[in-house]
């Protein structure tokens, strides 16, 4: 066996397919890994070819969860006796850092994002402070790191001076073929969407805009989250539970048959902070691998490549009667995604893997 790493994630590991990508890439390449995250009342089970550590907590909101998850992380990190630690997010970074110092090993850092603009945070100045402080702090130290897209890369190197190596978070390519989606009804439309229900996912826009939407689509909204209970009730306050279902979180594999049987994949995030406007959203090739044109924010990194490869319709105005209109003519107007096969083969996994390993492997 090879170096042993320890991944670890504040998520549950179920749901976090960036962070089990890497760590499979990492298992097949003859890593010893261990995967350490969070398991939640509702998380299903989880059958993977490598070690994990799936931590349950006391504590599961806000400042107690994160504080008593990097300690309980801490104190595993310095007794696994580990060639490698790779920290995935702002989140598990003080636990990583305080442990490699402590330890003298090896520490790789993932920046899934810009944590402290997270729209959650909006409203929370403190909180923000905090996070600003601890990336500021230890962000200049960090000598092995990257991230998901050009623009953090950019955002951080103006700021700290830190070089950020890019590994999209880009799904496996898998063949596309010509069997019908699990959501394959005759006569009806599917607009799905696939992801957290979470703040700034711009759900409710498109909740809104099915009152106005051609009667013959259907809204899906796949996965789970703060916002779901929520945007349920504002369903059945609308009376458009007819219009819009919602679905848990599905397995890879499963959630690639529903993707595929949709007519239109959304991308809507609210453009109102610096992590929004970097952010390059997985569904965006999840949507391209299955052949489904997006209907997305424009972001800087979605429309650098949503309109270099016409891949959908990108807008920045919600009002829900212009939402629908745009959602009507992608449906009635279908764009050609005879392209898409190859496209999906260029942006996937199988490529940013290869800088991955050199990343770790210490190549570059």
């Amino acid at each position: 066996m090879g170096k042993r790493i320890v991944i670890s994630v504040a998520n549950d590991l179920a749901s976090d397919q960036r962070v089990l990508k890497v760590a499979n890439s990492l298992y097949e390449n003859g890593f010893d890994v261990l995967l350490v995250g969070i398991k939640l009342p509702n998380s299903p089970p989880i059958d993977l070819p490598f070690e994990t550590k799936p931590m349950r907590l006391i504590f599961n909101k806000k400042a107690l969860f994160y504080v008593e998850f990097n300690v309980r992380l801490f104190f595993l990190l310095i007794r696994s006796k580990s060639d490698i630690y790779l920290s995935s997010n702002t989140d598990t970074l003080l636990a990583n850092y305080y442990a490699a110092k402590f330890t003298k090993t090896k520490l790789i850092f993932d920046a899934q994002e810009i944590f402290p603009q997270k729209p959650e945070f909006q409203h929370r100045k403190f909180a923000q402070k905090i996070w600003t402080k601890i990336e500021s702090s230890i962000f200049p130290k960090l000598r092995n790191t990257y991230t998901v897209s050009q623009t953090i890369s950019d955002y951080y190197r103006r700021l700290y001076r830190t070089r950020m190596n890019v590994v999209r978070n880009v799904p496996y390519f898998q063949k596309v073929t010509d069997e019908k989606g699990k959501f394959f009804i005759p006569n009806k439309k599917i607009i799905i969407y696939q992801g957290a229900i979470s703040v700034g996912r711009g759900l409710e826009w498109a909740i809104e805009a099915m009152l106005y939407v051609n009667k013959d689509a259907l809204l899906v909204i796949i996965g789970d989250g703060d916002e779901k209970q929520k945007l349920v009730q504002k369903v059945v306050n609308m009376q458009l539970m007819t219009r819009v279902t919602f679905f848990g979180r599905k397995q890879p594999n499963e959630l690639f048959r529903y993707t595929k049987g949709a007519d239109i994949g959304l991308c809507l995030l609210d453009n109102l902070n610096v992590n929004s406007c970097c952010s390059m959203p997985d569904c965006i090739f999840d949507y391209l691998r299955a052949g489904v044109p997006v209907l997305a924010t424009d972001c800087p990194e979605i429309s650098d490549f949503v309109s270099v490869y016409n891949t959908g319709v990108l807008i920045d105005h919600y009002e829900p009667k212009f939402l629908a209109q745009t959602i009507n003519n992608m449906l009635e107007n279908r764009i050609d995604t005879s392209r898409f096969y190859g496209l999906a083969q260029k942006n996937c996994w199988e490529n940013e893997e290869k800088i991955l390993l050199k990343i770790v492997k210490g190549k570059l």
